[in-house]
């Protein structure tokens, strides 16, 4: 099979959804499939990045008339959004066009309605950008993307019900995905956990220094919890951004007696994640939106319990109390309890991190990539049929 994999960011392998399409295709290439990728890395250099959203799907297109043109493709599996000038403009065409499948990162419609809520409680405000683009065009051009799709792969069921209800998507359109983690993340060796009080305990951040990965209410728990308990250490990995920034801006958030415990790595190696997470014993995921959750799944499979908000990718992933803490977004009184908890019950912290290492085992990207496979050959079945 020959499958276009589509993703509107710079194709750095080490982050988020363009990372998630790298592993994805490297599996279909060693199950034997022929793999293409598109990406903004592909537009013209001297465009800006927003400009350079606003045009990609109309060299999206392009992209996938020259390459049926030459027959060959079968398969576009695109983010969500990437397609939709090419759906519109084909609509009517022949049936042997490829199959066009909308790959949900992060539905953009749910990530709009937490923006708004945070909006309405002073957490964060909008610019004058937003609704020009963000909070509009892009909504409508994601709402096309998803309903002209012949498949619509989705990460969690408040998405899919969310697709299928307020955007009208056919129900039997869609299926359940989860995204995976690399083979050399699995069957890791497993840290103990020491059980005395006095012992260290480091708790790591993993993703991008944001709002919508709930710094805000993470830091306000974490400056309480390292000014009681001298033995706590926090670790931020993978900020993003520039050095010269992050620094200065996470520690002005932390009170000057408990910076010499905090830790910030802005960039790293994907591979070396393992390796960075050693002493680490507990993962805080924050955030106020969610759609999967892949750091969650990484640091679990590294040995760490998580404690993660309600959110939706978080919640098909951890169950509480077995395999982490579950507790509502936005309250960081609720992040410090469940912080406390884990640091004066060791006993229960080693057994929350051995029953997440376990549950981690199951995210294997060959294992994701065969059952993906299973899903374009029945959407193709039936696009033969229509």
């Amino acid at each position: 099979m020959k499958i276009l994999l589509v993703v509107h960011y710079e194709f750095n392998r080490n982050a988020g959804a363009a990372g998630v399409t790298w592993q994805l295709g490297q599996a279909y290439q060693q199950l034997g499939h022929e793999v293409y990728y598109y990406s903004f890395d592909d537009l013209p250099k001297e465009l800006p990045n927003i400009a350079k959203r606003i045009v990609f799907p109309e060299f999206v297109a392009h992209h996938i008339w020259k390459l049926a043109k030459e027959q060959k493709i079968d398969v576009v599996d695109a983010s969500t959004g990437d397609t939709w000038l090419w759906s519109k403009l084909t609509s009517n065409l022949s049936k042997r066009l490829p199959l066009i499948v909308a790959r949900d990162h992060g539905l953009e419609h749910i990530e709009h309605l937490e923006f708004l809520e945070d909006v309405k409680l002073g957490k964060r405000s909008i610019s004058w950008q937003y609704p020009l683009y963000r909070g509009s065009i892009r909504l409508w051009e994601e709402a096309i993307s998803l309903s002209y799709a012949d498949l619509v792969l989705l990460l969690n069921r408040s998405a899919q019900k969310y697709a299928i209800a307020e955007l009208g998507i056919k129900p039997e359109k869609t299926r359940l995905i989860i995204n995976g983690i690399p083979e050399s993340f699995l069957n890791l060796p497993l840290e103990p956990t020491s059980i005395a009080e006095d012992a260290e305990i480091r708790i790591a951040q993993i993703g991008t220094y944001i709002p919508r990965k709930g710094i805000q209410y993470s830091v306000s728990a974490l400056n309480r919890i390292l000014t009681r308990y001298p033995q706590v250490k926090v670790g931020f990995l993978g900020t993003k951004c520039r050095e010269c920034q992050v620094y200065a801006q996470v520690y002005a958030d932390f009170e000057p007696a408990v910076r010499d415990r905090v830790t910030v790595i802005p960039y790293y190696c994907h591979e070396d994640l393992p390796n960075l997470l050693q002493g680490y014993q507990i993962k805080l995921l924050p955030s106020t939106s969610e759609a999967f959750g892949m750091a969650l799944v990484e640091a679990m499979a590294c040995g760490l319990a998580p404690i993660t908000t309600a959110t939706p990718g978080p919640l098909e992933i951890v169950r509480n109390g077995y395999n982490g803490l579950v507790i509502p977004p936005r309250d960081d009184v609720a992040i410090e309890e469940a912080i406390k908890r884990l640091i004066c019950d060791r006993p229960y912290l080693k057994w929350l991190r051995r029953n997440a290492y376990s549950s981690a085992q199951r995210y294997s990207w060959t294992k994701i990539a065969r059952q993906t496979l299973v899903y374009y050959q029945e959407a193709l079945a039936l696009k033969e049929k229509l």
